[in-house]
Formats: structure tokens, sequence, C-alpha cells
């Protein structure tokens, strides 16, 4: 068992959810990220989100899209990024996922990425924009080097391709929880509870599942993990917390840690 499934298993036993927590690499610049990181760990993070910049992220709404322009003109880079990684494991004992699109990893080409990634620590890779049915060559990369892979499945999704991303995913399912892009919203939707409850099934005793896309509060985190999901994914109620206080990195670190606690608390069953 990786690093990923072995926390997924601990908080198990402990009967407990697992946070898990994103934010944009580089973002307002590339020195705030491990203090970024670390406000996340001390606020009870259990694994870490680690954005990679790109210029057309589809997947992602107007927060996550403006905190990847800051990044990119801050100067990251795909490799600057992984080294950011490196420094965040060194310091922190948290597994690491990347998030990335395809573009990136297909530049430096599979095997240069995922060695470089397993150097410098990282456990996971999502990569929203590949789909299963494309993606045999790069999960073969990535199990040579040990590196999760880990695909997202959403509401539109059949139940004979969620059957094939199970048997495909490693370290846990991404259940994107409504149709559209990311960003925060109000309230939990009685149609992501059935989502949940649908494909609960088909992941029990073989993957995680964890929810992500508008999960900001902890009532939501509280509801996705009460009705059977093990993991609550939360990015766009973080990176909004960088983008109002880039001019003032103490209060920016300070809310991410306070915030990183109210929701780690609403991750007990």
């Amino acid at each position: 068992m990786r690093e990923i499934g072995r926390v997924f298993q601990k908080l198990k036993e402990e009967r407990s959810g697992a946070l898990i927590g994103y934010i944009m690499c580089g973002d307002p610049k590339p020195e705030h990220t491990p203090k970024i990181a670390q406000a996340l760990v001390q606020g009870g993070v259990d694994i870490l989100e680690l954005g990679l910049p790109f210029s057309d992220p589809i997947a992602d709404g107007p927060t996550i899209q403006a905190a990847s322009v800051r990044a990119l003109k801050a100067g990251t880079k795909p490799r600057m990024v992984l080294e950011t990684a490196k420094q965040i494991k060194e310091e922190h004992r948290i597994p690491i996922a990347i998030l990335t699109y395809y573009n990136p990893i297909f530049r430096m080409g599979p095997d240069t990425f995922f060695r470089s990634a397993r150097d410098c620590g990282v456990d996971g890779v999502i990569v929203p924009d590949l789909p299963v049915e494309e993606a045999h060559d790069y999960r073969k990369t990535a199990e040579t080097h040990e590196i999760d892979t880990i695909f997202l499945a959403a509401p539109s999704t059949s139940t004979r391709r969620l059957q094939k991303i199970v048997k495909c995913t490693s370290g846990f399912l991404y259940l994107v929880s409504s149709l559209g892009v990311t960003g925060e919203r109000m309230n939990i939707q009685d149609s992501t509870i059935q989502l949940i409850k649908k494909f609960k099934p088909y992941t029990a005793g073989r993957i995680p599942l964890a929810v992500g896309f508008g999960i900001s509060t902890s009532d939501h985190v509280k509801a996705v993990i009460e009705n059977g999901a093990d993991g609550a994914i939360v990015g766009s109620a973080f990176v909004n917390i960088v983008r109002k206080n880039q001019r003032n990195s103490r209060k920016m670190l300070d809310e991410i840690e306070e915030k990183a606690r109210d929701l780690k608390t609403s991750t007990k069953t």
C-alpha cells in the first residue's frame, strides 16, 4: 500500500474522513507555496493537492483560473512545481498529489515527468483532461515509478465507464460532485448526496472515494463524509483566501490554517 492509501486506511481506523486541500503552486508567488502548505498541514489537512499552473485550465472555474494566471505571471514552471513538492515533502510527512493537465506531462515526456515526480516525493497525479480510455501508457509509466494515478468520475459517468475507472484509478477516486467547473457553492445539492450513494457500492472495499468541486464549508465536508465519502476535497475556498490577502502574507497564512482546522473538525464520523 502506498502513502495515500495508508492515510485513508489510518483515518478509517480512526473513524474519520480525509481532508484534501488544494492550492495553486506559485500563487501569488513561488516562495509563498511552502508556507501556505505548512499552514494547511498545521490546520489538519491530510493530503495536499498541488496545482500545476496551466494556460488553459478547462475544468477550473474563475477562482482557480485566476490563481493559475497569477502563478504563471510569477514565473512558475512545471519543474519548479516538482521542486516545491520536494521541499514540502522534506518539511512535512504529508502525501502530495499534483493536479495538472496533460500537456505539461506530454511536453516533458511521461517517463521524465514521473521519474522527476518520484524523486521529488510526489505520491499521486491527477489529470482532468486525460480520459481513462487513452491512459494506458500513462498509467504504465506511473506504475513503473510507483506513483498513483487518480482519475475523475462525474455525474454523467455511466455505470459501465465507472467500473472501468475504478479498476484504473489508484490512491482514490475523485468524484466531481456536480456538472460544471470548480468553485465555491452555497449548498451541497441533494443530487451530490445521491451521487455519493450511487457510486459508493462500486468503490467500497476497492478504492477510497473523495468528493470535490464546490466543497467549501464545514457543513459541506460533514455532509459528504456522513453520506459515505472517504474524503472531501477543498480548493477554491483556500485559493480565495490567498487572493484576498496577497499583500498580507501573515493574515493569509493565519486564515488558511484557521479554515483548514474548521473543515477538519467536520471529518469525524
